[in-house]
This record gives C-alpha cells, structure tokens and sequence, in this order.
C-alpha cells in the first residue's frame, strides 16, 4: 500500500505543534504541497522549518492566521485560495468544572472547535466539488462520544463536530470528495506532555506517565496508554489520501479503545 500525495495541496489548521505538526510531516512525507497555520509568524516560521526537516523535498508555506475568527479565515483563504486535502485540527481544550464555565469560554470553544471548521470547509469545498475530488478531515476526540465531566464544554464542541462532519460528507454525496472525522484519545503531544510531567514522580518517563494517566482517567482503554502524533497522523495520511475513497461521513477512532462501543 502506497500512499502517495504527489501534486495535491494540503491545509492544516492550527498545526504548529503537537496533532497538527505530525500530520503536516506526514502528509509532506507523502509527498502533498503542505500549508501550515498558527496565530504568530514566529511559530509558523518553526513549523514551517519542522516539516521541511522531516520532507526536505517537500514544498512548504505557511501562513499566521486567527482561524477562530470570521477576519483570520478570509485572510488565510485570500492567500490559500484551493487545496485539495482540508484538515481541520484548530482546536482548544481545557479541564474546568461546569459551574465555573462562562459564556464568554462556551462562545470561545464554539469558535475555535467548530465555526474554524465551518469556514474553511464552507471556502474550499465548493471548488473540491467542481473538482470532482477533496478530502475534507476534521479532528475531533473521543471525549465526543466519553464525554469528560470536567471538560463539558470541549466534549459538547467535538461532539457537534462530528454532525458537522456527517452532514457535510452528505453535501458531497456521489462525488469524489469525502469528509471524515479522526478521533483521537490521549495523545502524547507537546501540551500533554507538559501536564504528565507536572505531576509526574522523579524518574518516570512520558511514555510511563502516559501510561499511568490512562489507567486513571480512561481506564477502559484497551491499549492501556497514551497514543504517539505519529499514530494519529497515520490514520490522516489514509482518510487523506486517494486509497480511502470508499470511506466517507466516518467517525475513525485513534484512541485505544476507550470507547465501549462495538
């Protein structure tokens, strides 16, 4: 099985650390024309300077947009103007209780989690249509089915995702163009990391205090720990790329099982 990207153009939101990075190196690797996207030039400019350390071959642009806002998303598709691969991985997440969530943080999510999704998709699918072929992804979690009590908000925000990801495979019925979701569960990413380690014993490594975390906090994993980028990124470089054109309006769960469905 060969996955091989070679002249479409791929659009990662939000993708200067962490999920986001990892799939625009592997989608570069496969030889796609990779834009990444971050809010500060100076990020960009790293990532940009990341994928190109792990695709030296690969052509490469990025651009320092707010896609969270109606203003960032017209900057970004007035530069970007097509693509042929749109992964839509913008997104925050945060643990705080219920009763202490503001309207302001419930708008907040809608806007990044979601509305960055809708806008983009809502640029690019016309021409992916007329083109007769696209790939639309969105990255939701697990919490959207496992949803976190203390993350109520996130969950609802994934949650709404995947409507949004089956009602738009829906709008591209009996085309070549397709829209999924990838739901990952704990992913040792840089954010993750940072939290594991915090409250990790002395000594314990990351691939260890993800280990422990899943234990506590999702035991019903079958995997039993946290997944690598790289592994989340595999699954998108597949629904990516032209092998995956029988699968569409899919949920495709990355998260070691944590969900007790069959």
């Amino acid at each position: 099985m060969n996955i091989d990207l070679q002249g479409k153009k791929a659009v990662i939101t939000g993708s200067t650390v962490g999920i986001g990075l990892a799939i625009a190196k592997s989608l570069a690797q496969a030889g796609a024309d990779v834009v990444v996207n971050g809010r500060s030039q100076e990020a960009v400019d790293k990532a940009v300077a990341a994928v190109l350390s792990a695709a030296p071959a690969a052509r490469v642009q990025g651009v320092a947009a707010d896609l969270a806002t109606a203003s960032g998303c017209q900057e970004f598709t007035a530069r970007i103007p097509d693509c042929d691969i749109l992964v839509n991985n913008l997104g925050v997440y945060g643990t705080v209780p219920f009763f202490d969530i503001s309207d302001e943080e419930w708008q907040r999510y809608w806007d990044v989690n979601l509305m960055s999704g809708v806008r983009m998709s809502r640029a690019y699918m016309q021409q992916m249509l007329q083109r007769n072929w696209g790939r639309v992804i969105f990255i939701a979690s697990e919490s959207a089915y496992n949803i976190p009590a203390d993350m109520v908000h996130y969950g609802m925000s994934k949650t709404a995702m995947l409507g949004l990801a089956r009602g738009l495979a829906k709008v591209a019925a009996g085309t070549g163009v397709t829209v999924n979701s990838v739901l990952p569960g704990p992913t040792l990413s840089e954010g993750a990391a940072a939290m594991l380690l915090a409250s990790a014993p002395e000594g314990q490594t990351l691939e260890q205090a993800g280990v422990e975390f899943v234990k506590k906090h999702r035991p019903s994993s079958i995997i039993g720990r946290a997944a690598q980028l790289q592994e989340v990124a595999n699954m998108v470089a597949y629904v990516a790329s032209p092998l995956s054109s029988a699968t569409t309006g899919a949920a495709l769960r990355v998260e070691g099982g944590i969900v007790d469905s069959i």
